[in-house]
């Protein structure tokens, strides 16, 4: 027999909680575990500009047929306007190859082989903490996967020193991931500073930067939460994206993501890109249609674009507030450790503190599911259900 000796696999430490917490029956569950948007009533909704988007399409699609190895392409010359800016000289000069993807996952697969078939990288740096699937991405292409410190859990704040002794070890040829914005699982970000320093450093170093940038216009805005990655365009004259609409657009199930690769010129470009598109042969043929063709829609179109900035813009606003409600609630009902740092994190996520003995204790007896890590989906949190979140966490501190 074949199968006898096969071990079952550990749930994965996201999405298997995200399964604990369909079966769990008691009523008050919470789930603060997976990344997704919540809305007040606590229901993940379809932005409307996406809705609309979809009609139209509806209504003037005329075929289901294939789509080229590399995608949409209006998507894809939208997505360089989003990540560089339209007048960027990046687009002028045609030194960018975008291919649609499978999410921001696909697009880091497509960029680990890229970086282990085309480019013999050896290592990849990778922050201390950060989103589990990056680590497990590089290993399985066989590339050493490299540890930089990121966090400093005394003050809850980012460890920089840490940070820069240990991307001083990066050689010449290493790729080096950085989080756009919205830094998965901490929601510290460095200042525009650091970025900039960053940037330096990396051309100085010769590393080849890889941008996991999922969040875009989760942090403070779709402009400046690119301020990191257009720093690093001013130092280096090549680059590797990995970016994703499930976030900012709404559209988890679709799987709509993008993989940018900026070159030294056009040509460079060009043949990187049917590397590319060699790799994305072997993986998944091409990708889906309708995810990349709504996108496509929405940003082309200016009064669709504006409503899906406005929406964004809301769902923004709600996640800062409820950071706010949540620190405030913390201290009313009797936390005596100071919390104000969750209000200076951005994005979805927070590094609570909780450790994971409390994390357990919080799904056992009171039915709230956090990450073992003590990462918290701010945007999970609703006025009807926060109280009860904040006096939870307070029983177990």
């Amino acid at each position: 027999m074949f199968f006898d000796t096969i071990q079952a696999a550990p749930a994965d430490p996201i999405l298997g909680l995200g399964e604990a917490f369909k079966v769990e029956a008691r009523p008050e569950k919470v789930n603060l575990g997976i990344g997704v948007y919540k809305n007040a009533k606590g229901e993940t909704p379809i932005v409307k500009a996406v809705k609309e988007a979809e009609k139209r399409l509806l209504d003037t699609e005329t075929s289901k047929n294939y789509l080229t190895i590399d995608g949409v392409a209006e998507y894809n010359a939208q997505t360089q306007i989003l990540l560089f800016g339209a007048d960027h000289e990046i687009i002028a000069g045609h030194r960018a190859k975008t291919a649609q993807s499978l999410g921001g996952t696909g697009a880091l697969r497509v960029a680990a082989e890229l970086a282990k078939r085309q480019l013999n990288v050896k290592k990849v740096w990778i922050s201390n903490p950060t989103w589990p699937n990056h680590n497990a991405i590089f290993k399985a292409v066989g590339i050493e996967v490299c540890d930089y410190r990121y966090y400093n859990a005394a003050e809850h704040k980012l460890d920089w020193d840490g940070l820069i002794e240990d991307l001083s070890q990066a050689g010449k040829g290493d790729v080096v991931l950085l989080h756009g914005c919205c830094h998965n699982p901490t929601g510290i970000d460095p200042t525009p500073e650091q970025w900039d320093k960053l940037a330096q450093m990396s051309a100085d170093k010769g590393w080849l930067p890889l941008f996991d940038f999922a969040y875009q216009g989760f942090g403070n805005g779709l402009e400046e939460d690119a301020y990191g990655l257009r720093s690093f365009l001013k130092c280096n004259k090549e680059l590797l994206i990995a970016s994703s609409y499930s976030k900012n657009f709404g559209m988890y199930n679709e799987r709509v993501g993008a993989f940018t690769v900026v070159a030294e010129n056009e040509d460079i470009a060009n043949r990187v890109h049917s590397q590319v598109k060699t790799i994305i042969r072997t993986l998944y043929s091409n990708p889906a249609s309708h995810g990349a063709n709504t996108v496509a829609l929405v940003l082309k179109d200016d009064a669709l674009k504006a409503q899906w900035i406005a929406e964004l813009d809301e769902m923004r606003g709600r996640i800062k507030t409820m950071r706010e409600k949540f620190v405030e609630l913390l201290k009313a009902k009797g936390a005596t450790q100071n919390f104000d740092f969750i209000i200076e994190q951005n994005g979805m996520f927070s590094f609570s503190g909780l450790m994971p003995e409390q994390v357990n204790r919080l799904k056992n007896e009171f039915a709230i599911y956090i990450v073992r890590s003590g990462r918290i989906n701010v945007a999970g949190m609703t006025e009807n259900n926060i109280s009860y979140i904040c006096q939870s966490i307070v029983k177990v501190l």
